[in-house]
């Protein structure tokens, strides 16, 4: 079978079925090693016999509710390819726009000076920890993970991208308490989905996704207050404070941290696509 007729058996395939049919394209450029444009220059190729029983199998693997990451093995989080497999949660482009918020932050409250601490906890994948690493040579990151599977995937891709992480295994800011460890900045994407619309997610998430890094309590703020109630720990007179959060939750984040922080500018950010996706607070 032919590059041609191989993409075009499995559009035909997934449209059928309702499923996104550029996955045909991603799975075909992950089995023959070559990106969009030697792709398109390949189309009159021939597949071997393994390539094509690979690609038949992985599209019926996605049809299934394989998520297409963990048929290929990584995920594209701000131009930088991240190893993701089922012990973390694949990164979201969401979550870039956190990172963007982090570092034009960083750069107005923090310009004097030379070191800034940054912590990241629930790291999952290490995307944002390695992503500010990278992205800032001020910023001296820590993150934290309860999951050893997790922390191994950081690890990682830590080594493989070349980013400067200090690793802790442990639950939310608690090694960072039991060390005095102090930071100027503490973000989090934790997991936020309140636990009842369980039934409402993709089989992809549900099924797929680690239930730890998705969930969080009845309401979906556990970790929210869990977290508002350390950072006073680990922080000083001046930090900053920025959270992922679900859509819909941003008034509620936001009043925990008045609440804890009275004296603290605090914005909820929306995303591109219009939803409350952010708050950051700086004191």
């Amino acid at each position: 079978m032919k590059v041609h007729e191989a993409l075009k058996w499995a559009s035909s395939f997934l449209e059928e079925r309702n499923l996104e049919q550029p996955v045909a394209q991603i799975l075909l450029k992950h089995h023959l090693q070559k990106d969009l444009t030697q792709l398109y220059m390949a189309m009159h190729d021939e597949l071997s016999e393994e390539q094509h029983q690979h690609f038949i199998a992985d599209i019926h693997s996605y049809a299934d509710g394989t998520p297409v990451q963990h048929l290929t093995g990584v995920e594209q989080f701000y131009e930088r390819t991240f190893i993701v497999n089922q012990d973390v949660l694949i990164p979201r482009p969401e979550t870039e726009e956190l990172v963007q918020g982090v570092l034009q932050r960083m750069a107005k409250k923090y310009s004097e000076q030379t070191t800034v601490k940054v912590v990241d906890v629930g790291t999952g994948s290490g995307a944002i920890a390695i992503t500010l690493a990278l992205e800032s040579e001020k910023m001296q990151v820590t993150a934290v993970d309860i999951s050893e599977a997790a922390l191994t995937v950081a690890k990682e891709n830590g080594t493989k991208l070349g980013a400067d992480v200090t690793w802790i295994h442990g639950d939310l800011l608690q090694p960072l308490i039991r060390s005095n460890d102090k930071v100027d900045i503490v973000v989090s994407n934790p997991p936020y989905i309140p636990i009842g619309e369980q039934e409402t997610l993709s089989p992809y998430v549900s099924e797929k996704e680690p239930a730890s890094a998705l969930y969080g309590g009845e309401d979906g703020l556990d970790f929210y207050r869990r977290l508002t109630d350390e950072i006073p720990f680990v922080t000083g007179d001046h930090a900053m404070v920025a959270f992922e959060i679900g859509a819909g939750q941003g008034e509620a984040v936001s009043q925990l941290l008045k609440d804890k922080f009275p004296k603290a500018s605090v914005e909820v950010v929306f995303d591109i696509n219009g939803k409350d996706r952010m708050v950051f607070a700086e004191w």
